[in-house]
């Protein structure tokens, strides 16, 4: 496919012109990596200088994924860390649990600002980590990592050279209990979470549980009972609620592309009624730029949030079991993984946490 004689960020942007942030994808060829290329291509304060994959290297962006063609001259490299750090000035590491530690010291240590998209450092205990993933060669780096949810670490981040930036199920799980953990309403012991998300969650490697026959028309659970998910979900709501914590977690694969809708059910510690509990979710999330509360009656769905940074959440007292119930919904690679290592950057980057980040979702 042709493109332009110019490509696109430079005829729109001009961002050669004038200082911007110099940004490296270190594993830029997978379904995150592509998508934060697509993000960052459009975002006016950034510039993708470098984007490294081993399978693709040499090789156009724009040929390995058609989308992106016209918009950049980038080709894929499979240079080693030190050249990528010479070079960008902010650093994404888009790889697979267990490599980013041996990538992320490089980088830090080079002076550069880090989000790692992978699990690698956000779990907080070495035997917790290796129980679930295996063996951590760089745990000492766990004193730098801020774990990367704005909404309830914005200060921490912006302070930070390391984000781990957080899994896309308890990202929708955490923001849709935090404000009832936090003012003590419901009983820790008693968290179910039932979710599901679309195939592009399991990675771009060719899987036969992934493939179209396999997926289309089905709807399963899968991991029940051991999700590595489960840790870091649990780590993050016993902060919330100042004590451990163990919930009931179960992923499931829906048969779409994108997004994330997670139900969570727990037992209420007090009587509240519909519209206490909803007040008390805009009241926490204030004027979170990509939190969205439903309107009492209503809940999320997922082709509200697909293609945009929104977490859109739904909350209900169901007063014959006495449990509160809340919906919540994002886009797994936006909200769930590329979008919210942006805003992790913009934060880290002292930039206004909206720049670069779509606000309308791809409806229909």
């Amino acid at each position: 496919m042709e493109g332009s004689s110019q490509p696109v960020e430079e005829i729109f942007h001009r961002k050669e012109m004038r200082e911007v942030i110099r940004v490296g994808i270190y594993g830029g060829s997978g379904y995150t990596g592509q998508e934060l290329l697509r993000l960052l291509f459009a975002h006016p304060e950034a510039k993708v200088v470098v984007a490294t994959s081993r399978r693709f290297a040499g090789m156009p962006v724009g040929e390995v994924y058609p989308a992106l063609a016209g918009l950049t001259d980038l080709v894929y490299t499979n240079d080693l860390p030190e050249a990528v750090a010479g070079i960008a000035d902010f650093i994404f590491l888009a790889l697979p649990h267990g490599v980013s530690m041996e990538i992320a010291p490089v980088f830090v240590g080079a002076g550069r600002k880090v989000v790692d998209l992978s699990a690698d450092f956000r779990i907080r205990e070495r035997a917790t980590y290796e129980g679930w993933y295996g063996r951590h060669t760089a745990f000492e780096m766990l004193e730098k990592a801020v774990y990367g949810l704005p909404e309830l670490h914005r200060e921490e981040i912006r302070g930070t050279c390391l984000v781990a930036n957080p899994g896309c199920y308890p990202t929708s799980i955490i923001l849709g209990l935090a404000p009832v953990l936090r003012s003590g309403w419901i009983d820790p012991d008693s968290v179910i979470a039932d979710s599901k998300s679309g195939v592009s969650g399991a990675g771009r490697e060719p899987v036969i549980g992934s493939l179209f026959c396999e997926v289309d028309g089905g709807f399963k659970a899968y991991k029940v009972g051991g999700h590595r998910h489960t840790p870091e979900i649990e780590q993050e709501l016993g902060l919330l609620a100042g004590r451990e914590m163990k919930i009931s977690f179960t992923p499931h694969l829906l048969p779409v592309k994108r997004g994330i809708l997670s139900t969570i059910y727990a037992k209420l510690e007090k009587n509240v009624s519909v519209e206490e509990a909803t007040s008390l979710y805009r009241d926490f999330y204030g004027k979170e730029p990509f939190i969205r509360i439903c309107r009492n009656g209503q809940f999320p769905n997922l082709s509200s949030v697909v293609g945009s940074n929104f977490c859109d959440i739904g909350v209900t007292v169901d007063k014959r079991t006495g449990r509160l119930i809340v919906v919540s919904a994002i886009d797994n690679l936006i909200k769930g993984a590329s979008g919210q290592a942006i805003q992790n950057m913009n934060l880290m980057s002292d930039l206004p946490e909206t720049t670069g980040l779509p606000l309308v979702a791809l409806y229909p």
